[in-house]
């Protein structure tokens, strides 16, 4: 479901919007709305990945010491 609302853009900006929506053949609207979207997009992967980086450093300590263990297996060359 679409709602009508109401934004306020800078001019170099709306005619950035207007230039590449008709280079695209997009209304404003959908222009904007793709933009939105994928900055979104972009936030998540963001989180997910401070998500995963805070993951792996609380379980460093661990994860060296099991690195450690399997370089220890290896064969010299």
């Amino acid at each position: 479901m679409k709602i009508k609302t109401s934004v306020t853009l800078s001019k170099e900006l709306l005619d950035a919007i207007n230039q590449r929506g008709k280079r695209y053949k997009k209304s404003r609207s959908d222009f904007i709305e793709a933009a939105a979207w994928a900055f979104i997009g972009q936030l998540k992967r963001q989180e997910l990945n401070a998500r995963d980086l805070d993951i792996i450093n609380r379980r460093a300590d661990y994860l060296n010491k099991e690195a450690a263990e399997v370089l220890a297996y290896q064969v010299p060359l």
